[in-house]
């Protein structure tokens, strides 16, 4: 997989395949590994935010969740044919990984989780979740869940608190996983259990995904894209005129 940096965050060229593909080999192997699913709020505030910059730090690879990201990348010749967008990851990876590999959901609600799973399975009749936690924890309870995590041992640990907050819980509790690869996908278990809607697959193409969602939840939403939509275009025009958008930022 080719890595290209984009506004100082290194992200991965490949394919749902592919990914999945390594994904299922990561799993075999000791220790965590932490995928992030990232969209331009998260690439613009690893610029502009030092913790959260440093929160990122525990991510072993960030994928491109969102087309303005694949088109920049394939402006360096990536020949990228369609973002990661973690919903549709998510649902791809658990077709093509049921039993015997193994499943863990934090995240969400407790209406969510039920109806993701049945979601789920009507896609994957053998799929194997081995267990599941509610995204609404403080970080007292968090010993106790990676303590059931590294009791269950499942191959793949799907992570949906929302970003800034799933950056963060795994930064803190990556080291203590003894195994499985967690994926940092946010609105993935919303979008998959249908409790938010996601934008239709013609707004998803033309990059107006955030769009949709601003008009669904425009008061939640209004500032950060406002703020960090600019910074990104900010950030990319500055970085182009200085012939430094692709460098790394090390």
């Amino acid at each position: 997989m080719k890595t290209i940096h984009l506004l100082g965050t290194p992200l991965l060229a490949t394919s749902h395949d592919e990914l999945i593909a390594h994904c299922q080999n990561w799993a075999q192997s000791n220790g965590a590994i932490a995928v992030d699913f990232t969209n331009t709020h998260i690439v613009t505030l690893r610029r502009a935010d030092a913790a959260f910059r440093q929160d990122t730090e525990a991510m072993d690879y960030f994928v491109p969740d969102s087309m303005p990201l694949k088109w920049c990348l394939n402006l360096r010749g990536a020949r990228m044919k369609d973002r990661l967008y973690g919903p549709d990851f998510m649902r791809r990876c658990v077709v093509a990984s049921p039993a015997p590999v193994t499943h863990y959901l934090l995240g969400g609600s407790g209406e969510c989780l039920h109806r993701l799973e049945a979601n789920l399975r009507a896609q994957q009749p053998n799929l194997l979740i081995l267990g599941r936690h509610h995204g609404y924890f403080g970080e007292s309870d968090s010993p106790e869940i990676v303590g059931e995590i590294n009791r269950l041992s499942p191959d793949f640990i799907w992570v949906g608190l929302g970003t800034p907050k799933q950056q963060a819980w795994i930064r803190r509790w990556k080291s203590g996983i003894h195994r499985g690869v967690l994926f940092a996908v946010g609105f993935a278990f919303d979008a998959n259990a249908g409790t938010k809607k996601d934008s239709p697959r013609w707004m998803q193409r033309a990059g107006l995904g955030w769009l949709y969602r601003l008009l669904a939840e425009p008061t939640r939403l209004g500032p950060r894209y406002l703020k960090y939509n600019s910074l990104f275009l900010w950030y990319l025009l500055a970085d182009a005129a200085r012939g430094r958008a692709y460098q790394s930022h090390a």
